[in-house]
Formats: C-alpha cells, sequence, structure tokens
C-alpha cells in the first residue's frame, strides 16, 4: 500500500494536500506530450505523487517512466503550482489539494508506451491542446500558452 491509500484508509475522502510532480516533455517539433488519464478520460502532463522519501527529481523521473516508459534528462523547472486551482476531486470522491512541481524537458529517450493509468498519450502543438484538460492542468496551460 502506498503513501496515499494508507492515509485514506484512515481518513476517508477528506481534503488533504499532496506534492505531486509532472513534467512538459517536448518533441523535436515543439509539440508537448500530453496523457489522457483513464480516471477522468482527461488531457494532462505525465506525472503523479511523490512517495515517503523521494525528493522532486525522483518522483517526476519515476512518473514519467512508468506512466510513458520515458527515460527524461535535463530537466528544468517550469513552475510550482498550489492553491484553489490545484484543487481536484477525484471520481470516487477522494478530495485533494497539490503542491505541483512542473518541470519541463525536451531531452528524453526510450519508446513511448502508455500504462494501465493512460488511455493515450499524444504530442500536441501548444496551441491544439485539446480544452478537455484535467483541471490541475489549467493553471500549466495558461502558462504554457504565455510562454511559447
Amino acid at each position: 500500500m502506498g503513501y496515499i491509500e494508507e492515509i485514506r484508509s484512515k481518513i476517508g475522502h477528506a481534503p488533504i494536500i499532496i506534492c505531486a510532480c509532472g513534467c512538459l516533455i517536448f518533441n523535436d517539433k515543439g509539440q508537448v506530450l500530453l496523457q489522457k488519464r483513464k480516471d477522468n478520460n482527461q488531457w494532462g502532463n505525465p506525472g503523479g505523487i511523490m512517495e515517503l522519501g523521494e525528493d522532486i527529481y525522483q518522483t517526476v523521473t519515476r512518473e514519467v517512466k512508468e506512466e510513458t516508459n520515458l527515460e527524461i534528462h535535463n530537466l528544468k523547472l517550469f513552475n510550482v503550482y498550489s492553491g484553489k486551482g490545484q484543487h481536484y476531486i477525484y471520481p470516487n470522491g477522494d478530495e485533494a489539494y497539490f503542491v505541483n512541481v512542473i518541470f519541463e524537458t525536451n531531452s528524453y529517450n526510450g519508446n513511448l508506451k502508455k500504462d494501465s493509468e493512460s488511455v493515450k498519450l499524444n504530442f500536441f502543438g501548444v496551441d491544439k491542446i485539446s480544452s478537455d484538460v484535467t483541471p490541475t492542468f489549467n493553471d500549466i496551460l495558461k502558462d504554457l500558452m504565455n510562454r511559447r
């Protein structure tokens, strides 16, 4: 049982603060990799929740490898997100406020392969990203649009 599952077994669906890490992975065309999540059928960046004892770099590299099969390198901090824009209620009723550490890179290797948490993995032009994104990705998308 992971850390969050252990906490949930004690507190149920009550709101908790969770540290998450993700990455905006750009290909040589400047397109960004997005994951269509199985739990809410919406798009967002690959990433996930920190486990006990991990640092943010271990979290993001582990989560990206699990969800995309890619090994990422030369990470640059994109931004850190928190507050009301990072509030999320999972389909099962679990409620969370994320402190979301987002990196960016164009340095990666491996063959793209989705895991059990994903419906699809696709690269998109920044101006072609669907409006059907997971709510916590909205702040990230706004910054992404302003930077590119």
